[in-house]
């Protein structure tokens, strides 16, 4: 039995702001715009692997995936979202939000800051509409005088005034009382200015930038279309295409990379002359969660966790020189893996 942490990323906007463009570029698939969802894996590219593959030189490299689905949005302003994009909605962990930066065929200006805003409502709306239901059936069955009706009373206090629950600061005690809530509007959000090609290498507009701070979200902005254009470039081509538009490299790892934060993801590394792969955890998790995301017999009988962090094993070379300096440790079922931490997992079953 294998353990799979979820890892998945909602592409969603309006339409024609791009997003099935972004998401055949990032998955070098070729889904329709048409279809209601669209599911793609994407490796996440690391520098870290690379090397240590270098190294080892493995029979196989394998780096950490993420899953991203195009998921149908409101189909214009003002129209809300229907049951079957709800649903969808639901089933993922973050939004990647795809804004239009470029003006659109019919003449109609960018204004990614006002799409963000008017999605972003749209995800309110759904969630008060949940809490406003829940609170009113409290009330008649157990008054208002319990702790989890205070706390709804305060989620409810956020989301009358406009503002996603993203934004709030949540307790120990909250998290685990309203987990249960498919609450939209605190989910993680990144949003995607999809620019117009002549401003692929220019940064997202002080307007949508502002937006998304408001809103406890992060922002960046790329061109899906060059992005696109670059996936299809043989990896010679792409330095001088690249140039030509004043870009260092494509937006595609920026993108992969935040996504994967957005996610609070790290990764872990196992390494031999078998394989060398990075392993996706979520920030905060210790040694046997880790280790049974390998295998659930090695979280089950995990014992110890011999440890190296990346830079140690980097600037020493030889696992044998990281004992002799003291930059390999055995840990304990406490020990909270790090971002880069080399892992090898000592276990019975």
């Amino acid at each position: 039995m294998w353990y799979t942490a979820p890892m998945k990323a909602g592409l969603v906007g309006y339409a024609q702001s791009g997003k099935t463009t972004l998401f055949n570029a990032l998955t070098g698939l070729h889904a329709s715009a048409r279809a209601q969802v669209n599911l793609g894996a994407i490796k996440v590219p690391d520098p870290r692997i690379d090397a240590l593959s270098a190294i080892f030189k493995p029979k196989k490299t394998t780096y950490a995936e993420m899953r991203f689905v195009d998921v149908p949005g409101p189909k214009g302003k003002g129209t809300g979202l229907d049951d079957e994009a709800l649903r969808a909605l639901t089933e993922v962990d973050a939004f990647c939000l795809v804004v239009r930066g470029f003006t659109a065929p019919d003449g109609t200006p960018a204004d990614p800051a006002r799409e963000l805003v008017d999605f972003d409502a749209e995800l309110v709306l759904h969630d008060l509409a949940i809490v406003e239901k829940r609170l009113d059936r409290m009330r008649k069955e157990h008054g208002v005088g319990t702790g989890a009706y205070q706390d709804l009373e305060r989620l409810h206090g956020q989301l009358d005034q406009g503002g996603p629950l993203r934004a709030m600061t949540w307790s120990a005690a909250e998290e685990k009382e309203l987990a249960h809530y498919d609450f939209l509007s605190r989910r993680p959000l990144l949003v995607v200015v999809n620019a117009a090609e002549e401003e692929a290498a220019a940064p997202a507009p002080a307007a949508a930038q502002e937006a998304a701070r408001q809103r406890s979200a992060q922002v960046l902005s790329l061109c899906a279309s060059v992005e696109a254009e670059i996936a299809q470039l043989e990896p010679a081509e792409q330095p001088e295409f690249l140039h030509s538009l004043g870009l260092q490299e494509p937006a595609r790892a920026r993108f992969l990379h935040a996504a994967y934060g957005l996610l609070d993801l790290i990764s872990f590394f196992t390494v031999g002359e078998d394989e060398v792969r990075a392993w996706p955890i979520h920030r905060g998790d210790r040694a046997p969660r880790a280790a049974g995301r390998i295998h659930s017999d090695l979280e089950r009988g995990f014992i110890r966790a011999e440890v190296m962090h990346y830079p140690d094993f980097i600037a020493l070379g030889t696992e044998a020189r990281a004992r002799q300096e003291g930059k390999l440790r055995l840990e304990g079922k406490e020990y909270v893996v790090l971002d880069g931490d080399i892992l090898n997992i000592r276990f019975a079953v």
